[in-house]
């Protein structure tokens, strides 16, 4: 993930990220495969963590760069590309680095922040600056996809979202252990637009022993016309805006906010 206030994930969370169904059943798969296939050129993942696009993305035949800051998730990436087929390795490159302050010395197709990394950039002089990245990053012609969740008023400030709630029923991991997940707001931030949020798992282990994890972190929350602002800012025209990975239109009920942005020449 990025940000000038960033965070490191915590090792634990590498550990079982790509366990987790929520994340490993995430429907946003075939999304990103099929805009990388039809880019006709090389992609640039932000934020692109365990691997879990990016890995099935070569192996789609596509060119990728993945860019991410967090060294335990970039770790875990490296660790699951070497068990994949050489020409499948040959379509990847791993890159360390903040997604506000960036220089690959090269242009891409398409350029993908999946999965809410562009929330973890709290400020708005961090969005313009990552903004500002992808526009210098992008061909002529080329495309950004930048993927929010709709906010929900309710987790702006009601006092329920404080306690914990699980969203990952306990089950077993292949090495014995047992997994559950729970998360909560710790505290809310109106006039910044964000929460402070901990996302924590329950690990009993076999000889049963147990543990709580806990990963805290800032959590930006936006809206549609500040999104399309913040990119007319920084030079683009969006030229589709979705509301679920289906290419749905954006309505008052759909989970996501996919923003798909031309830059400007």
């Amino acid at each position: 993930m990025a940000g000038r206030n960033v965070y490191e994930y915590e090792s634990f969370l590498s550990e079982y990220y790509d366990l987790v169904p929520a994340y490993a059943k995430r429907a946003d798969l075939g999304f990103y495969i099929d805009m990388a296939c039809s880019c006709n050129g090389k992609v640039l993942e932000l934020g692109c963590g365990t691997g879990r696009i990016l890995i099935p993305t070569a192996q789609a035949g596509c060119e990728i760069v993945g860019l991410d800051i967090s060294e335990s998730m970039l770790n875990t990436c490296r660790k699951k590309l070497l068990a994949q087929l050489d020409d499948v390795q040959e379509r990847v490159t791993i890159v360390k680095a903040n997604m506000t302050d960036f220089d690959l010395n090269e242009r891409f197709s398409l350029i993908t922040a999946p999965f809410r990394s562009f929330s973890h950039l709290i400020q708005v002089e961090e969005q313009l600056a990552c903004l500002d990245c992808v526009y210098r990053h992008l061909l002529p012609g080329g495309r950004f996809v930048l993927e929010l969740f709709q906010t929900h008023p309710q987790r702006i400030n009601n006092p329920k979202y404080l306690n914990e709630v699980e969203d990952t029923p306990e089950f077993e991991l292949p090495d014995g252990k047992k997994l559950r997940r729970t998360d909560r707001v710790v505290a809310f931030h109106r006039t910044e637009q964000y929460n402070d949020v901990e996302i924590i798992f329950y690990v009993t282990h076999p000889d049963g022993r147990s543990e709580r994890l806990v990963q805290a972190f800032p959590f930006r929350y936006f809206f549609r016309y500040e999104v399309e602002h913040l990119l007319a800012r920084c030079g683009f025209n969006v030229v589709e805006i979705f509301g679920n990975f289906d290419k749905s239109p954006l309505t008052d009920d759909s989970p996501e906010m996919i923003f798909v942005a031309q830059a400007r020449a």
